[in-house]
C-alpha cells in the first residue's frame, strides 16, 4: 500500500512538474510574442491640380460639395512617400474614402488602406480606420487589419498635417504608425 501511495504521489509531481514546464518553458509556442514595427509615411491628399488624388462623390449640394460641409463623401487615391515632399520615393497608396461627419464641419470618419507597393512592406497592406478632427494639431487613429508583412495586426497611429494649402485644397500627411503582429 505504501508503495502504491508514492507512485501515486510520482505521478502526480512528475505530471505537475511537466505541466509547469510545458505552460512555461515554452512560451514561444503557446503564446508567441508578436513584433513591432515603427513606420513614418506622407500622405499627399491633393483635391486640384493635374496630379489631383481626392475627389468629392457626394454631399448636400452633390459633387459640388466641400470637403469642410457635413454630409460630404471623398474618395481618394493618395500619393504615399517616405518623406513630405512629393519628389520622395513613393511606397505606396492610401485608398478609401473621408466622410466629414461632424455636424459644424470640422470632422472627418477616415477608412482607407494603406497599400505598399515598395520597399521593405510592398505586396503588404494596412486597414486604417477612425476620426480625423483635422483642426487638431495632432490625430489619433486605429489600425484594424493588414495583409501581407502586417498579418493579424493591431495598432495605432499618430497623424499630423505636414502642410496644408487651403486654398487649393492640397494637403501633406504625417502618418506615424506603431502595430504589433506576426
Amino acid at each position: 500500500m505504501a508503495v502504491s501511495g508514492l507512485l501515486t504521489f510520482t505521478n502526480f509531481l512528475l505530471l505537475s512538474i511537466l505541466a509547469l514546464y510545458f505552460s512555461n518553458g515554452f512560451p514561444n509556442l503557446f503564446n508567441p510574442q508578436p513584433n513591432q514595427t515603427n513606420l513614418v509615411v506622407y500622405v499627399h491628399d491633393y483635391f486640384t491640380g493635374e496630379d489631383a488624388s481626392a475627389i468629392t462623390v457626394g454631399g448636400r449640394k452633390g459633387p459640388e460639395s466641400s470637403v469642410l460641409e457635413f454630409g460630404t463623401v471623398i474618395v481618394v487615391d493618395d500619393p504615399v512617400t517616405e518623406g513630405p515632399k512629393i519628389e520622395s520615393r513613393e511606397i505606396g497608396r492610401a485608398q478609401g474614402m473621408y466622410i466629414n461627419s461632424q455636424s459644424d464641419g470640422k470632422g472627418l470618419y477616415m477608412v482607407f488602406s494603406l497599400i505598399f507597393s515598395g520597399g521593405e512592406f510592398g505586396g503588404s497592406s494596412l486597414e486604417i480606420q477612425g476620426s480625423d478632427l483635422f483642426t487638431m494639431k495632432e490625430r489619433e487613429f486605429g489600425v484594424v487589419s493588414g495583409t501581407g508583412f502586417f498579418r493579424f495586426v493591431k495598432g495605432f497611429g499618430i497623424m499630423q498635417t505636414e502642410s496644408m494649402d487651403l486654398v487649393n485644397l492640397r494637403a501633406v500627411i504625417k502618418l506615424n504608425i506603431t502595430v504589433k503582429h506576426y
